[in-house]
């Protein structure tokens, strides 16, 4: 990939991280995602339903089957977790933006598919927040696109 398409996100992310807004807004998107991970994270870790709709629902169906899983539902608990805390350590942060945005782009898959009513725009607005959280780290992650050097 042509060095100057790589350098080009670059010069915008420092133009943006130059204003005043910018540090500030970071970290709320930061704040407000791991806020959004806590309680779902811990109600899967700890093994307890997501939500209380009835079997017949079909949304109720899913989460009952999913709890049901037992160590895959609490895995999925941590995972949420452990992104939430990594995106709050800048030294982490671009790992837990990884991870945060493969949960969320799960989870608005399946509130999309599912018809969850106004849910796809709260976890819409997710997948944008943790796209954004992305590209916040891009100088960290940038080398990934560049071609392979062979020694």
């Amino acid at each position: 990939m042509n060095s100057s398409l790589l350098d080009r996100p670059q010069r915008w992310l420092a133009a943006w991280q130059s204003t005043r807004l910018a540090l500030p807004f970071t970290w709320l998107t930061r704040l407000l995602l791991w806020l959004a991970f806590l309680p779902s994270g811990w109600v899967k870790l700890v093994g307890e339903p997501f939500t209380v709709l009835p079997l017949s629902d079909p949304v109720g169906y899913f989460f009952d089957a999913m709890h049901r899983t037992g160590t895959y539902y609490q895995f999925i608990g941590a995972a949420q977790l452990l992104a939430g805390l990594l995106i709050l350590i800048p030294r982490t942060a671009a790992v837990g933006a990884i991870l945060y945005l493969c949960i969320i782009t799960n989870i608005f898959v399946i509130t999309v598919s599912m018809n969850f009513g106004g849910t796809p725009v709260i976890t819409g607005l997710m997948l944008l927040a943790a796209l954004y959280l992305l590209a916040w780290e891009y100088p960290r992650w940038r080398s990934l696109l560049e071609p392979a050097r062979l020694a």
